[in-house]
């Protein structure tokens, strides 16, 4: 198995670079199909989300992940090496600890949080339907979803993660003090968004707006939250009600426009707006933050108050980290035995295959010369009984002789059926 994992994430790359190399959901399944036309992998996980771009593969024979981050510059069409300052890679065991730490947290923005397992299930499925997981991929990530329930169970490190939509209504409250007079405008309407119209009720914000390319989608949730719904090409006619912006959207392209805000701003006789933009690639234009009354934050800002928030899990990442050390080595060893006794099952199954081609085409010469079927089947069933146990038994009462009791416990789990294990009482 010549597993690889490579990418980007908050802590190697700003924002501007994780934007150039996000995949959407059609993108993904794109990549993933090319990267198998291509022939460089045979089985491959694409993660996407605004912290982390991340390519989890089984390489083919011959081929060195290097060759996969030419493959990523060519895919973005971005110059030759320009992504290399910022990308790294892990092999095989440090692989496995690598993906192990995404999937519990350990390796996010915000130490612990969940919202990222819910992800890589998703990027998980997104692969399976484009058949891209088989034996390999899919033992690994059975076993790292079963290391990461052991993670949430056995540890406190989920307990009250400090999320980025918490974080970016922290901010906002430092910002204005009180929300009850403020006007909220928030740009989406999935999981981050939702949690950010949550926490910002719960802090008893005045207006609540949000914004959706789906119409429908927007209204379930304004309707939980005691706003109301637009759609995003109605933003110019309410921008200005807006104090509070808040970008979170899987659109590849920016939503929000400096000349929009600058009419806004007008409208608004340039009373000030706060914005954060969590989404990757970013929802609004960056020159934005050019304007004298408007105060942008990237989720790259947000560091600072997650920080804060960090010291109070430590305790519980290191307990985290022990049981991803010892489920890593575990699913390494465990990869290593598979792909060692594969030959021998092979070569196994061929032998026994090659003593029933014989035995057979003997008994079908018999039959031929006329002699007695039910002799010929009787036969047939002692020749190959006698031809299969010949070896084990030979090795078997070798070992009687040397004394070799691991081989014989061995080959009584091996060779002897359950329900023949113990002798009759009859």
């Amino acid at each position: 198995m010549k597993l690889c994992t490579l990418g980007v994430n908050h802590e190697t790359a700003p924002v501007d670079i994780r934007e150039t190399v996000s995949f959407s959901a059609d993108s993904a399944c794109q990549a993933i199909e090319q990267l198998k036309s291509q022939a460089l992998v045979s089985e491959c996980v694409i993660l996407s989300t605004c912290n982390r771009t991340e390519l989890y593969c089984i390489l083919k024979e011959n081929h060195l992940e290097t060759q996969v981050h030419e493959w990523l510059h060519q895919f973005f069409n971005l110059e030759p090496k320009s992504l290399m300052p910022y990308l790294y890679s892990h092999r095989d065991l440090d692989a496995v600890k690598h993906i192990m730490r995404v999937a519990s947290g350990l390796n996010s923005l915000v130490l612990g949080e969940p919202q990222i397992f819910g992800q890589i299930k998703d990027a998980y499925n997104a692969a399976h339907k484009t058949e891209s997981i088989h034996q390999n991929l899919e033992n690994l990530f059975q076993h790292i979803f079963k290391t990461v329930k052991q993670v949430r169970t056995d540890t406190a490190i989920g307990n009250s993660p400090i999320s980025v939509a918490f974080s970016a209504v922290s901010l906002s409250k430092q910002f204005f003090g009180d929300l009850s007079q403020q006007t909220a405008l928030l740009l989406g309407a999935g999981e981050t968004i939702e949690l950010v119209a949550r926490h910002l009720k719960e802090n008893h914000i005045g207006n609540l707006i949000i914004a959706n390319r789906t119409f429908e989608r927007a209204h379930r949730l304004a309707e939980s939250v005691a706003g109301y719904a637009i759609q995003l090409d109605e933003i110019d006619n309410h921008l200005h009600e807006a104090d509070i912006v808040i970008g979170s959207t899987g659109s590849p392209n920016a939503i929000l426009m400096k000349n929009s805000v600058v009419a806004a701003l007008k409208k608004r006789k340039n009373r000030p707006m706060f914005m954060v933009d969590i989404a990757v690639p970013r929802d609004i234009e960056p020159k934005i933050g050019d304007l004298n009354d408007v105060y942008l934050y990237t989720v790259d800002d947000l560091q600072e108050i997650i920080e804060t928030s960090k010291q109070s899990r430590q305790s519980a990442a290191l307990e985290a980290e022990e049981i991803i050390e010892l489920q890593a080595q575990h699913f390494i060893t465990q990869m290593q035995a598979t792909q060692q006794i594969k030959p021998v099952i092979q070569a196994y199954r061929q032998q026994s295959m090659h003593i029933k081609e014989a035995a057979l085409e003997h008994a079908l010469h018999q039959l031929e010369q006329g002699v007695n079927s039910e002799e010929i089947i009787k036969r047939l069933a002692n020749q190959l009984t006698n031809r299969l146990i010949h070896t084990p038994t030979k090795q078997l009462n070798q070992a009687g002789m040397n004394g070799d009791t691991a081989l014989i416990e061995a080959a009584e789990t091996l060779l002897i059926c359950e329900e023949h294990s113990k002798p009759s009482h009859k």
